[in-house]
């Protein structure tokens, strides 16, 4: 077939196009009317993404209706420009039929040596016992497994002969039984090897299966975030304009009150009882502050509000140079809650160790999910720190530093002063699924997301040090300008 999925021929009884209104269409593989021809193509389709990077021979074992099949894939080029694919598929029982068939020969030819052996030994064993003895135990020898045997000559002609001819077939059963083993040998590593393919297929298909589900539900979380900021900012700074001039009539109000009483110090007795009634004093002293704490909760809110658009970053493009120091404020203020003090433990400190870091080319949402996943997951280990009598007493601490490197890339060192982790569970923190916590607070997708993020989306490295009482710290690499992968 060509490189579009057009079949050219096929070894099926069924023909490589099809007729419409008296013209010969071709059929695509996938759509070919044998069923084997169109599940083999559909299921090299869905392996390679499309036969357009088939690049080199390639050896497939797949699996098609219950039945598996060896393909193999062959592209060919010559100078006139054709491009095509040569396929061919062989189901598992013909291409393990011959090797049968081979093993039921042999088995079959040695029970016929065996069977001529011993009628010969019958009619002769009167007056040829004793090389006929020798023969029997050679035979039996051999039936045990035991193919190193040569029967000693004999003077009798017929015998010698015999004895040959048994040396002979002693020697080819040694060579075929010792070629079947190595074939049989073959096939077992390859059928190993190709169940440890498939294995790690699944494996990988199920991991990527959970990355996109919480990729998706990221983003969905990026988009409410985003319009929830966005709906919160309208009015937000409708009121913030709005107190500015608030509060300068305020002040005029104030000040022509304060002046009216300046010059009527003895105001009537109907204004005296009113003013009395609505404590105006206290008003004129309570006022401007409650306009100044208006305000102070305005640009608290509008923080907050820039905060939620800075870390869902919905309204940039998804590769841009960023402030990766931006990103991690962000995500700080968002989980400000929990990093505050509660009856039960102290507040969570955060050290904030800053280098001067350039702009960095990156998923500016990807990266801010990386930093959530961490902090979370480092908050998560800091409460599990004051079931640890011997550290109750020490400051809960989160460190945050940055520095540039000679490589041309930025470090992002976040550290905590947990309980930490045993090597075991250093060695699983980013496979998929894995988790510490107790049932139904964690799924065990956070670290392994933030692992492909880093790594399969950015060029970068993500790694982890702790050891048990020592606590954690994550180390994240990302290059200052990567080449950026789709």
């Amino acid at each position: 077939m060509e490189r579009n999925g057009l079949l050219i021929a096929n070894s099926a009884k069924e023909q490589p196009f099809t007729t419409v209104k008296d013209e010969i269409r071709r059929l695509k593989a996938i759509d070919s009317g044998n069923p084997i021809v169109q599940g083999i193509a559909k299921q090299i389709q869905q392996r390679f993404k499309g036969f357009q990077s088939i690049s080199g021979d390639t050896d497939l074992r797949l699996d098609f209706q219950g039945e598996l099949y060896y393909v193999q894939v062959t592209p060919w080029r010559d100078q006139y420009g054709l491009d095509w694919l040569v396929v061919v598929s062989v189901p598992e029982s013909e291409f393990m039929a011959q090797i049968d068939a081979n093993t039921r020969t042999t088995i079959l030819l040695c029970l016929a040596a065996l069977g001529v052996a011993c009628g010969m030994g019958v009619l002769t064993s009167g007056w040829i016992a004793r090389p006929i003895l020798r023969l029997n135990r050679a035979s039996e020898a051999i039936t045990s497994g035991n193919f190193d045997q040569a029967v000693e000559d004999s003077r009798i002609k017929e015998l010698n002969a015999l004895a040959n001819s048994f040396n002979q077939m002693a020697r080819q059963l040694r060579e075929s039984f010792t070629a079947l083993e190595k074939s049989n040998a073959e096939l077992e590593d390859r059928v190993e090897y190709r169940t440890g393919e498939l294995k790690n297929a699944l494996s990988e298909l199920q991991r990527t299966q959970s990355q996109i589900i919480q990729s998706e539900k990221m983003s969905s979380l990026g988009q409410l975030v985003a319009g929830v900021a966005h709906e919160i900012n309208n009015p937000v700074n409708f009121i913030h304009g709005n107190l500015v001039h608030t509060q300068q009539y305020a002040q005029d109000l104030l000040g022509f009150v304060q002046l009216y009483q300046q010059h009527y110090p003895n105001p009537a007795d109907e204004i005296q009882i009113a003013a009395e009634e609505i404590d105006l004093e206290f008003l004129q002293e309570d006022l401007p502050k409650m306009l100044s704490s208006m305000k102070m909760g305005t640009d608290r809110i509008r923080q907050i509000v820039l905060s939620l658009r800075n870390f869902s970053r919905m309204d940039e493009a998804d590769f841009k140079p960023v402030d990766i120091h931006e990103g991690i404020n962000s995500t700080l203020l968002i989980l400000q809650h929990r990093l505050k003090d509660r009856p039960e433990r102290p507040s969570i400190k955060v050290i904030q160790d800053y280098g001067s870091l350039p702009l960095v080319e990156c998923y500016a949402g990807q990266l801010n999910q990386v930093f959530m996943n961490i902090l979370t997951n480092a908050i998560d280990a800091l409460l599990v720190t004051r079931d640890y009598p011997e550290k109750s007493h020490q400051q809960l601490a989160i460190t945050i530093s940055t520095e540039v490197t000679d490589r041309n890339s930025v470090i992002i060192r976040i550290a905590d002063s947990g309980p930490g982790m045993s090597n075991e569970v250093l060695q699983k923190i980013f496979d998929p699924f894995f988790t510490t916590k107790p049932v139904g607070s964690g799924t065990g997708l956070g670290l392994s997301i933030s692992h492909s993020i880093v790594v399969s989306s950015h060029g970068g490295k993500l790694t982890c040090v702790s050891a048990p009482g020592e606590g954690s710290e994550f180390i994240i690499e990302i290059p200052i300008a990567p080449r950026q992968i789709l």
